[in-house]
């Protein structure tokens, strides 16, 4: 098992954000659920938004920080899942 694995949503050619796979399991989890939980607050704060003052770029930017933040905890629970299974394959 390589000890770490880029972040899906590193934007360069060179990946610079990575995932400690030997970390505790309990640590990617809350990793993971502290994003997800995150992108879960911003979109029912945008739920309660009067929308007639909601601007295209801003919408457009929040969704663009939701997208990454998403991903990563995707990334991070993609880690532990297979941890959990035991998968001695990470890529």
């Amino acid at each position: 098992m390589t000890d770490r694995i880029a972040l899906t949503s590193n934007e360069s050619s060179t990946s610079t954000l990575f995932i400690d796979t030997h970390a505790p399991l309990d640590e990617l989890h809350a990793s993971a659920a502290y994003r997800i939980l995150a992108v879960t607050q911003l979109m029912e704060s945008i739920v309660h938004m009067d929308n007639r003052h909601a601007d295209a770029t801003d919408l457009t930017q929040i969704a663009h920080a939701s997208a990454i933040l998403l991903r990563d905890g995707c990334d991070l629970l993609d880690v532990l899942g297979r941890r959990i299974r035991g998968s001695q394959y990470l890529n």
